[in-house]
């Protein structure tokens, strides 16, 4: 397993992780590394959203002064890890992800000797990691899931869901990667961003402000993967959902882009959260953004505050480490990138 320093600079090293082929070739995804400064036996592992790879550096910061190594996987054809032969964003099955999960678990838990791994998912990671967690109940491989804004349902009504879901499992049976009429708005990134009304810095290329295409077989694979969420899964370890506390619909001048998700419908985490497993807590977050943790202050302070006090609830502080401070302030490790 070779090293080599990443792109977010000092502190920071990548992982390349080889998966073989598919029908466009070599595969690979990439694990990002942060560690502490004093050794740790308790970790968490970030899996991003769509169109989307890890770059919250103070998300790393808020981990690490709470005493856990900090671990992010861009999976394959995102970020990090995308090709120039690759269709960005692509699988047509949701399980096509599980390889390199389970490969940053075993390096996290068998090569850099973890006994306590939280599992962190945004977006379609909270998806891809609440299906996984599902897969593996019972084999002790994580120890809680933090849902942030998880993509439960698809943001639209039932009439235009059912009718997507059926035009992408029929086009994408036969032509995998048609691009479809869904697409994303540039309002949401725009509103991240520090070069536009935000105070991020991100890759352009590997975040563009309007994203990647839809593609058939892939929307396909979210919508089964959903369903099987709807179904009730029955994850064994404890799940921390965070949503904003509102939703609304991206257009031009409207206030409240900046203090509601303009991605996802909020009502749709609160209403399948019961569903993942039988010990869940959800927490609304007022003013919160789809991505929590990139809301302006004191938006995010209080995201890491019901962050902090769920993981001192929750998670064991680990062989010979004390618990973290209940009266420390989550902020005190933040720096924005």
């Amino acid at each position: 397993m070779n090293a080599t320093a990443d792109v977010l600079g000092p502190g920071y090293e990548a992982i390349e992780l080889p998966l073989g082929e598919d029908a466009e070739g070599e595969v690979v995804a990439t694990l990002v590394r942060r560690r502490g400064e004093r050794p740790s036996r308790r970790a968490v592992l970030y899996v991003h959203g769509f169109v989307d790879y890890f770059f919250q550096r103070h998300l790393a910061d808020f981990y690490v002064a709470r005493g856990f190594d900090f671990y992010a996987l861009d999976l394959r054809k995102y970020g990090r890890s995308l090709r120039p032969h690759q269709t960005p964003n692509f699988v047509s099955s949701l399980s096509e992800y599980f390889p390199e999960i389970d490969e940053a678990v075993r390096i996290v838990r068998e090569e850099d000797g973890h006994d306590t791994l939280l599992l962190n998912g945004h977006s379609t990671g909270g998806l891809i990691a609440a299906l996984w967690a599902d897969r593996v109940r019972g084999q002790g491989l994580v120890d809680g899931l933090f849902l942030n804004s998880p993509w439960f349902d698809i943001a639209e009504p039932w009439p235009v869901r059912k009718a997507g879901a059926g035009l992408a499992r029929v086009l994408g049976a036969r032509f995998p990667t048609a691009k479809l009429p869904a697409g994303v708005s540039d309002l949401y990134a725009r509103s991240l961003h520090r070069d536009h009304e935000g105070e991020w810095d991100f890759d352009l290329g590997w975040k563009p402000l309007l994203g990647f295409p839809v593609r058939a077989a892939w929307l396909d694979a979210i919508r089964r993967g959903q369903l099987r969420l709807h179904r009730g899964l029955a994850i064994d370890v404890p799940v921390l959902v965070m949503a904003s506390a509102r939703s609304v619909r991206p257009k031009p001048g409207v206030p409240e882009l900046t203090s509601a998700d303009a991605v996802l419908d909020v009502e749709h985490m609160a209403r399948y959260a019961p569903r993942l497993g039988p010990v869940v807590t959800l927490v609304r977050i007022e003013g919160g953004l789809h991505d929590l943790v990139l809301s302006a202050e004191p938006v995010r302070g209080r995201v890491f505050e019901e962050l902090d006090r769920w993981i001192r609830g929750y998670l064991p502080a680990g062989a010979g480490e004390p618990s973290a401070d209940p009266a420390a302030d989550p902020q005190q490790a933040e720096v924005s990138p």
